[in-house]
């Protein structure tokens, strides 16, 4: 990020650090804070309470407060995270750390004991009771990739430090905020920033980027069938319009792992399906990609177990060219200090167009997943052959469907998704409970659209209080929860029927009016022809909905013993018995 991005000098000086500090991120374009209050954090909730540009959302925990930063940074480019020390900022660890894995830029403010303590070596609450200050802060700033200690004297060069690096890495910060620093006036001249969608978040260095954009044209000249892996890393650094530019002057077919569907409308001339592996939906997918003389990678392809059809994926090396956020790398040759976005705008200014296999036709080798039908007469009892050609069918052009970890996100991939709907899921961390909260951000991002939620019944249980806290600030999703009593991932993974993996049995349909959602649309049902009721009515009004959807156990299928022991390797392989 350049000094230009900075914005302008502030005229008036007198204001207070953690005043700065909120002013300074609601200029990327952040509106909304999610947290917990406490006492050492207290500076931070009052300074948010008197800014106008700001509203508090109180969680019903850290954790969920993280995952609903994560959610609503997904969809306007970063967010705000509050907690207070030691017991604040360790509860919302894990969901700042999955921000982190899956390169998502959350502020994350802590509000830390006063210097007059810390200088004494006072017993205080919060801590092991030894006088002890400062040990939490390793941990969290492990799960962030820049950090910092704020006061009056460093606060306006170390937020352009801290705000630059997370933008530039796409991941999470941590600032602690000493109580009594906190309300103390900046010392130096305070800057007013950028929106985050006009600030450059990379720059490449012209001979690297000359010569990445050299070898990557000179490939895709002699390649006579390449294709495209599309990655979220796109949309991370809102590259989404520009990816699009780049399909049509060039071409090329594109296709997305499971944990990246939802870049572009899969409804584009240019899509193929979703690539995984021996997963792959259409499985002839998986021949195309592997027999390709050239795979651009774009973003970054994160062949973890699950996105790879359990490492099955097989591109081969000599045709895979990556470029990533911030470096390109093609066999043995690897380009770095090189930006995304300038290796697509040269790609698009090149104006190269696909020498053959162009699949923007009707005689292209492979159509994506097709829409799914429901052959049920009404009767019968719901399950995943009648539930997802439905539910396919009720969503809307420009929803968002937000998908939990677990059993429905194996289901999905052979779900084709209509025109303009997107797609967010965690499948990397996969932190069950994460899609609750998320769905709230989600839509405190983008009130303008459909935010659908489908979560599994053991997930919900994790996070479900965040329905309360939907319902007082009037955020109207649609929550799908499929009730099989059980954790039904688990339970497709391990021996059946083990009393671990069994459920206490909630009476979901009445979560909301219990939380005090009194104007929500509630309902449970069980059998094909009340869920088609149910959709139906649900597109009838304009309120939120919650739909409990019971399906049994059994629907939840025992994977194969010898895909499990693939994907969890705990075995002697057997060609090292000798």
């Amino acid at each position: 990020m350049s000094s230009q991005d900075m914005g302008e000098v502030l005229n008036n000086t007198k204001i207070s650090v953690v005043a700065y500090t909120l002013q300074r991120l609601a200029d990327l374009g952040i509106d909304r804070v999610f947290g917990v209050p406490g006492d050492y954090s207290f500076p931070i909730n009052d300074a948010v309470e008197e800014d106008q540009r700001l509203t508090w959302i109180a969680s019903a925990n850290e954790l969920n407060a993280a995952y609903a930063a994560d959610g609503y940074a997904r969809r306007r480019g970063a967010a705000i995270l509050s907690t207070t020390y030691g017991v604040g900022e360790l509860s919302a660890l894990n969901g700042v750390m999955g921000a982190m894995a899956e390169r998502v830029p959350v502020f994350h403010i802590v509000g830390a004991p006063s210097t007059r303590i810390v200088k004494q070596g006072l017993v205080a609450h919060h801590t092991l009771g030894d006088g002890v200050f400062g040990n939490f802060e390793p941990l969290s700033a492990a799960a962030c990739c820049v950090s910092a200690r704020l006061s009056p004297e460093n606060v306006v060069l170390e937020l352009e430090r801290v705000i630059d690096k997370a933008l530039e890495e796409s991941q999470p910060a941590y600032l602690v905020i000493p109580m009594d620093l906190a309300l103390m006036p900046v010392l130096g001249i305070p800057l007013k920033g950028s929106v985050i969608g006009t600030i450059r978040q990379r720059q490449s260095d012209p001979e690297e980027l000359n010569a990445a954009l050299t070898h990557v044209l000179n490939k895709l000249v002699k390649a006579k069938n390449p294709i495209v892996l599309a990655t979220r890393t796109i949309s991370r650094f809102g590259l989404n319009n520009t990816f699009e530019k780049f399909l049509e002057s060039s071409g090329l077919p594109y296709a997305t792992s499971p944990m990246d569907r939802g870049i572009l409308s899969e409804s584009h001339p240019g899509y193929l399906g979703v690539y995984s592996g021996d997963m792959s939906q259409p499985a002839i997918l998986k021949q195309i990609i592997q027999e390709s003389d050239l795979v651009l990678d774009i973003g970054g392809l994160i062949q973890e177990d699950l996105n790879t059809g359990i490492w099955t994926d097989g591109i081969n090396p000599k045709s895979l060219v990556s470029i990533r956020y911030d470096w390109v790398q093609s066999s043995g040759s690897v380009f770095t200090s090189v930006a995304l976005q300038d290796m697509l705008d040269g790609l698009i200014d090149a104006k190269i167009a696909a020498t053959s296999n162009c699949y923007w036709n009707e005689s292209r080798p492979v159509q994506p997943p097709a829409f799914l039908k429901n052959t049920g007469t009404g009767a019968e009892q719901i399950s995943a052959k009648y539930f997802y050609p439905l539910f396919q069918n009720f969503l809307r052009s420009e929803d968002v469907l937000v998908l939990e970890a677990g059993s429905c996100m194996l289901q999905i991939s052979s779900l084709r998704l209509p025109d303009g709907v997107d797609m967010e899921n965690q499948t990397l961390w996969s932190s069950i409970g994460w899609a609750t909260p998320a769905a709230m951000g989600v839509a405190m991002a983008q009130p303008e659209k459909r935010v659908v939620l489908l979560s599994g019944d053991g997930a919900h249980q994790l996070t479900a209080q965040e329905i309360g806290v939907m319902g007082r600030y009037g955020v109207k999703p649609v929550v799908i929860i499929l009730n099989n009593s059980c954790y039904g991932i688990e339970d497709m993974l391990s021996d059946r029927n083990h009393e671990y993996n069994i459920l206490a049995p909630w009476s979901y349909s009445k979560l909301p009016i219990t939380m005090g959602c009194d104007n929500w649309w509630c309902a449970r049902v069980q059998s094909v022809a009340e869920l088609e009721n149910a959709f139906k009515d649900i597109n009838m009004q304009q309120n939120a909905a919650y739909l409990e959807v019971v399906v049994p156990a059994s629907d939840s299928k025992h994977i194969a013993q010898a895909i499990v022991d693939r994907l969890q390797k705990q075995h002697t392989p057997p060609d090292s018995i000798e």
